[in-house]
């Protein structure tokens, strides 16, 4: 095929892998082709976009929940944490005290009053390192909120977090504190099998397994 008759924002060998989608889905070569080059026909746009994004799903993670999230208006990034800790701290099982607004304060984006989130949970399914995590979220547009995020789930969508998981909230590797053995610090939200809540943290130089779940934030649109 040539690069002309590629849908529009995608690369040639974009087009090549969506050309062999369109045919794993059942469309002839012949057919496939005219609904890459229909770039005007409304049903053939509808058609590209749903096998495009099935054909770009990751099998190393598996959507297992859904929910929206919306920051309060009292929000304040500077002071959230301790705040979060001293209102909620005791519902925890377990609260990792070196989650505080000094430690996390340098997240890589500060979230905002009346900011509308929908939170995607994604189940790991394969051992993976935090560097390809990071780069699945990059994938599905996800903005990364760090302990604030994971906080701001427990407080509104807690019943909607499978359990005998643990929910990990990523932020860039430099926003995250760094302890006194040189580890970067990742916190997750632990939903226990009998109930309980934790909220700790693993290491960014560790892998993750099927016991761990990606939480993805989305601005709703």
């Amino acid at each position: 095929m040539s690069a002309k008759s590629m849908c529009d924002k995608i690369s040639y060998t974009q087009g090549h892998e969506l050309f062999l989608a369109l045919v794993r889905a059942g469309l002839t070569p012949e057919i496939a082709q005219e609904v890459i080059n229909s770039k005007g026909n409304k049903k053939a746009k509808a058609m590209v976009a749903a096998v495009w994004q099935e054909s770009k799903k990751d099998d190393r993670f598996q959507s297992v929940s859904s929910f929206d999230i919306i920051v309060p208006e009292d929000y304040d990034h500077a002071t959230h944490l301790d705040a979060f800790k001293r209102e909620r701290g005791k519902e925890f099982y377990y609260y990792n005290d070196a989650i505080t607004d000094e430690n996390f304060g340098k997240a890589s984006i500060k979230i905002t009053p009346g900011r509308k989130f929908k939170v995607e949970v994604f189940q790991i399914t394969k051992t993976m390192s935090s560097e390809a995590c990071l780069k699945f979220l990059a994938e599905q547009g996800a903005i990364l909120t760090g302990a604030q995020g994971a906080s701001l789930v427990y407080e509104q969508a807690k019943d909607k977090l499978p359990k005998g998981r643990w929910h990990v909230s990523f932020d860039k590797k430099d926003c995250l504190w760094v302890d006194s053995g040189g580890r970067h610090r990742v916190p997750f939200v632990d939903a226990c099998s009998d109930g309980d809540f934790k909220f700790n943290l693993g290491d960014f130089e560790s892998d993750w397994g099927s016991d761990n779940c990606l939480l993805c934030f989305c601005d709703c649109d």
